[in-house]
């Protein structure tokens, strides 16, 4: 059996099987997510849950504000346009120089077969880890009233791992293809009609254990407010497609509050 079936259920998902590869590759090109309870072995997330309740007095937490499409404002419109309207996001984050050599998500990260998959999966030639030393592996921590705010992602695609669900609220949240950003569509009406509540987000339920392969950046999603006394904790494996390339400088201020 290889390294990975200490960690995940390699018997409900065969990682390795090209038919496999195959199916949730279609699954995530028509839906734009691919959801896999159980993924994670339940030893592996109660070590990675351990880690993060150990870590968290370490992790740097910030609110921010920020308009939905995360770009600078654009005086070409109203401040209360849609293209320039402030959501607040809030959490905190342990980054990947505090993470274990020993931890089931740096294993799950390096593993070869892992990575094979997801380029698969994601029609990626190849997955490389980022060049600086905080951006590839975050677990994320939102407490109690702490939110994603509405946004769409920059990147193409990513890939998390809940470790440890809140008692209520902090569900994911989602509009697919609210706009098309090939083709210069920032879809405008659309965001409007969610935040009015005409168009009702799709919702994720995600328990401990569970991966998701997401495609945020035509997809409009947010995490809804923290209720209850438990934290959520959510590792994100970050991936580039191309070598050697590193969060920029202002991103990590801004994520991590430091630079290494």
């Amino acid at each position: 059996m290889p390294p990975l079936a200490s960690i995940v259920d390699m018997e409900q998902y065969p990682l390795l099987e090209a038919g496999f590869r195959a199916a949730c590759r279609a699954t995530l090109a028509e839906t734009g997510v691919l959801v896999m309870p159980g993924f994670l072995l339940p030893e592996a997330t109660e070590s990675v849950r351990r880690e993060g309740n150990a870590k968290r007095n370490s992790a740097y937490f910030c609110t921010q504000s920020h308009n939905i499409y995360l770009t600078p404002p654009d005086p070409g419109f109203a401040g209360d346009h849609i293209r320039n309207l402030e959501v607040v996001s809030s959490k905190g984050c342990i980054t990947d120089d505090q993470i274990a050599e020993s931890s089931a998500l740096r294993l799950l990260y390096d593993d070869e077969a892992f990575r094979a998959f997801l380029c698969a999966v994601l029609d990626e030639a190849a997955l490389y880890a980022y060049a600086d030393p905080l951006s590839s592996i975050n677990l994320h921590y939102a407490g109690l009233g702490q939110e994603l705010g509405w946004h769409f992602d920059n990147s193409s695609f990513a890939i998390t791992l809940m470790i440890q669900p809140p008692e209520q609220g902090g569900a994911f949240e989602y509009v697919k293809a609210a706009r098309d950003s090939n083709a210069g569509d920032m879809g405008f009406a659309t965001v409007r009609r969610v935040l009015d509540g005409t168009t009702r987000p799709q919702r994720l339920a995600m328990e401990a254990g569970t991966l998701v392969l997401f495609r945020g950046r035509d997809a409009l999603h947010r995490v809804t407010p923290i209720e209850g006394t438990r934290t959520r904790m959510l590792a994100v494996l970050a991936y580039n497609s191309q070598p050697g390339i590193a969060l920029s400088e202002s991103a990590r201020m801004t994520f991590f509050g430091r630079l290494g």
